[in-house]
């Protein structure tokens, strides 16, 4: 369950306020703040062993929190003599994907944490059925550092012996969809393309899509959007259309036909 700290933090905190910290960030000012026992920059993140809920449950233990969730949690150990972590959490496991990510401090150079990306399936392993809440853990980086400041008396949540980390910060959310939301959807252009001010000679539309062009990343990549311009520039400019007629692709010249062959004359 939540705990004392951060509690009561959100209805204290300004309008329009956003909480979107970068890794580098979340090591410095968070992690390493809670590990050493000294107060964070705003209290915002609680500590709740998260391995004792399913992620669903989650936000209804966060502090703060819209489309993403932050926690400090402990991790235990999986066997007593071993250091892989348990991750057995609510009426599943949290799986790992993908190799950890060192985070360095961008003023030194000096790695300071390490990100590793968690995928929740519900179930037991190996038969576990995958869901779409995912979970990034930070953990201090092994260096003198990080072993300087993390020199305090834990708070039993477990069983102390199984104890592997005293607190990493994880950051919850629920995978939504995999469209791009740089590119449109295809209905956006057909509305475009039927505006009355695209009727006339196209160059509005022209140079609404130049500048849509200019302005995403995605687009020089993406055939549906190119097919997509071609499309609507021809339907916006009637010209266009006149054009591609009278000036059709050119076609490959035929291939030469084959030498009949030769007759063998017989010998006199």
């Amino acid at each position: 369950m939540a705990m004392a700290q951060g509690q009561g933090a959100a209805t204290s905190l300004p309008p329009g306020f956003r909480f979107h910290p970068t890794d580098e960030e979340l090591i410095l000012h968070y992690l390493r703040n809670r590990a050493a026992a000294t107060p964070c920059p705003v209290p915002i993140i609680a500590d709740v062993d998260i391995y004792k809920f399913d992620p669903w449950d989650l936000p209804s233990q966060a502090v703060y929190g819209d489309c993403e969730w932050y926690f400090f949690s402990p991790r235990d150990r999986k066997y007593p003599n071993g250091i892989r972590p348990n991750r057995a959490a609510g009426s599943g496991y949290w799986k790992a994907t993908g190799t950890d990510k060192p985070i360095h401090d961008a003023a030194t150079g000096q790695g300071v944490g390490v990100k590793k990306a968690l995928v929740f399936y519900k179930g037991r392993p190996p038969k576990g059925t995958k869901t779409a809440w995912i979970m990034h853990e930070y953990r201090l980086a092994a260096d003198p550092l990080a072993a300087a400041v993390n020199t305090y008396k834990p708070i039993k949540f477990r069983n102390v012996s199984m104890r592997l980390d005293d607190w990493v910060l994880c950051r919850i959310y629920k995978k939504t969809g995999l469209a791009s939301p740089m590119v449109p959807p295809l209905s956006d252009y057909d509305h475009m393309a039927d505006h009355d001010d695209l009727s006339g000679g196209g160059s509005t539309f022209d140079d609404a899509a130049c500048s849509f062009y200019a302005h995403s990343s995605s687009a020089p990549h993406d055939p549906v959007l190119l097919r997509a311009l071609r499309r609507l520039l021809a339907r916006a400019d009637p010209r266009r259309r006149g054009r591609a007629r009278r000036h059709p692709p050119p076609r490959r010249p035929p291939l030469p036909e084959p030498a009949p062959p030769r007759r063998r004359q017989r010998a006199r």
